[in-house]
């Protein structure tokens, strides 16, 4: 029978070359492909057993760990989507999303038991819930399953049917404004889009057949430290990519993300790649590395994306790390992997990041025609090929995200670029976070990328607060560094070097820590918050 690009079938025939090596490593608990693969089949035949099927969607509610894995390939072998719930959330916005998703399943741990069970008091079609158990000693709900003990009772072969490449794979994002979203992606497109094509030296280029797969698999596969929580798509794409290619995933433990122990696990598993979430977890790395040097020997490169890694830090993570490649993806939810820069470097410029952009990206006007490189003309980032086939049950925003133009479908993310002389595209942020200042745009990330490069500046968010005169003024929260005491004039006369004067922060806000998402990704409406607060108390 011919292969197709399912995922779980792709990683099945990784596991029939790679059998005894170690596919994830997750705290003390350590699981060959071979068990993997086993428990996943035993997880499917459960869910199988309880009535879930083709196009059903599974919630995985669930911190780092094996199971957020056999879950995905579980729904896979199935047919099944499983998608990816946000932890933070309260059982007010489960409901929301535990409805819009229309779960029919779901695996969650112990310690959100109680807000699970209130966001799916509303689901009709709920048949099966299975909780892992963790030191929470949380109550659980009667007729809720023990993960562990459904596994148990279940078989571990692999005899699954119908999968095709045309499955489906969920991803859901909270965007930059707004409720939860559902991105629904066809298992060949996220493959190609996001999960290494099959090329996991990214030096052959992509695999032209699903059977060639086995024949990329290296003697030793990479090892990757994922940072993220795997609730995000770059801990997805990166595990995948990883398992993929017979490499080993080494998760971070659950909870916040710890820079000593992300070093211990680099120096203890041969970490070749570690993943990160850009300056929230790039500045705590290099910090805790200069403080207290591990055996790093075996790291080859970081690999960033998801949000801002500024300049500066990059500049800091090369001086620290000479023989350590700095990649800083670009990319979202909509587009999947859509550029890169490994250059580590500033490149003399602070009008925003620069990335090398394949054949398949543009930046398209108003016209949706796409804009001439070197104009300084600001228009959207498209992208066309692999792309998803929109929003899950919402055909409006579909409609506006993703557009045909003489017969080309792409997807326009929200974000707003240019495109350089040499045909690079330089990125400005999304017109939603702008600040609007006496007419003039400002997007915060370039503002942020500036005062990184400032030796009190630790972290920083930059928003834009209501101001009688301009409309808006931007305001800086600024995190310093340790020891560091953040004088407000010194800040403005920095940014002055780097920014158009309507650019410089009119505010600074310091704050005891910036508030981001788990992974790393800014959290504006905080910022906005702090610095509304300051405002009115000044």
């Amino acid at each position: 029978m011919t292969a197709t690009y399912n995922l779980s079938e792709l990683f099945e025939q990784v596991v029939d070359v790679a059998h005894d090596r170690t596919a994830l490593v997750s705290g003390d608990r350590r699981l060959t492909y071979d068990e993997l693969d086993a428990r996943a089949n035993r997880l499917a035949h459960h869910l199988a057993s309880a009535g879930v099927g083709p196009g059903d969607h599974i919630g995985l509610h669930l911190m780092n760990g094996p199971e957020y894995i056999e879950g995905m390939l579980a729904a896979f072998k199935l047919r099944a989507v499983p998608v990816n719930i946000n932890y933070r959330y309260v059982a007010r916005e489960l409901e929301h999303l535990y409805g819009m998703m229309d779960l029919v399943g779901l695996v969650v741990h112990r310690r959100f038991a109680s807000d699970a069970a209130g966001g799916a008091q509303g689901l009709a079609d709920l048949r099966t819930v299975l909780v892992v158990d963790d030191d929470s000693g949380a109550d659980v709900p009667e007729g809720w399953a023990s993960y562990e003990q459904a596994l148990a009772a279940a078989s571990p072969e692999r005899d699954f049917t119908g999968r095709t490449s045309d499955d489906v794979y969920c991803a859901c994002t909270g965007g930059t404004t707004g409720m939860p979203k559902g991105v629904m992606w066809r298992h060949e497109d996220i493959f190609f889009a996001s999960m290494g094509g099959g090329d996991p030296t990214q030096f052959e280029g992509p695999i032209e057949r699903a059977e060639q797969l086995t024949e990329r698999v290296p003697e030793q596969g990479l090892h990757m430290l994922v940072t993220p929580p795997l609730m995000h798509v770059s801990a997805h794409w990166a595990s995948f990519q990883a398992l993929f290619g017979g490499g080993k995933v080494v998760l971070l433990p659950a909870g916040s993300f710890d820079p000593a122990v992300a070093w211990r696990l680099i120096e203890q598993e041969g970490a070749h790649i570690a993943v990160i979430v850009g300056n929230a977890m790039a500045a705590p790395l290099i910090d805790r590395y200069l403080e207290d040097p591990v055996d790093a020997s075996s790291l080859m490169a970081f690999g960033s994306g998801g949000a801002v890694l500024s300049p500066a830090v990059k500049r800091r993570m090369r001086e620290a790390l000479p023989n350590v490649m700095v990649m800083d993806g670009f990319g979202s939810t909509e587009t999947g992997v859509a550029g890169t820069d490994s250059s580590g470097a500033a490149d003399g410029k602070a009008t925003g990041a620069v990335f090398s952009m394949d054949a398949n990206t543009a930046v398209l006007d108003d016209e949706l025609r796409p804009i001439e490189p070197g104009t300084d003309q600001i228009g959207r980032l498209a992208r066309r090929g692999h792309i998803p086939l929109g929003y899950y049950n919402d055909p409006e925003k579909t409609a506006e995200t993703f557009v045909e133009v003489d017969g080309v479908r792409w997807v326009l993310p929200g974000d707003l670029a240019s495109v350089e002389p040499d045909g690079s595209i330089r990125l400005h942020g999304r017109g939603s976070a702008s600040i609007n200042t006496g007419g003039e745009k400002v997007f915060p990330e370039e503002v942020e990328s500036a005062l990184m490069a400032h030796d009190a500046v630790h972290d920083v968010l930059v928003v834009g607060v209501p101001d009688d005169r301009w409309g808006e003024r931007v305001v800086a929260v600024v995190q310093p560094r340790a020891g560091q005491d953040v004088n407000f004039d010194a800040l403005q006369a920095h940014a002055r070097e780097h920014l158009a004067g309507y650019k410089v922060p009119r505010a600074v806000v310091v704050v005891d820590a910036v508030v981001r998402a788990p992974n790393g990704k800014p959290d504006y409406a905080w910022a906005r918050e702090k610095a509304l607060e300051d405002a009115e108390a000044g």
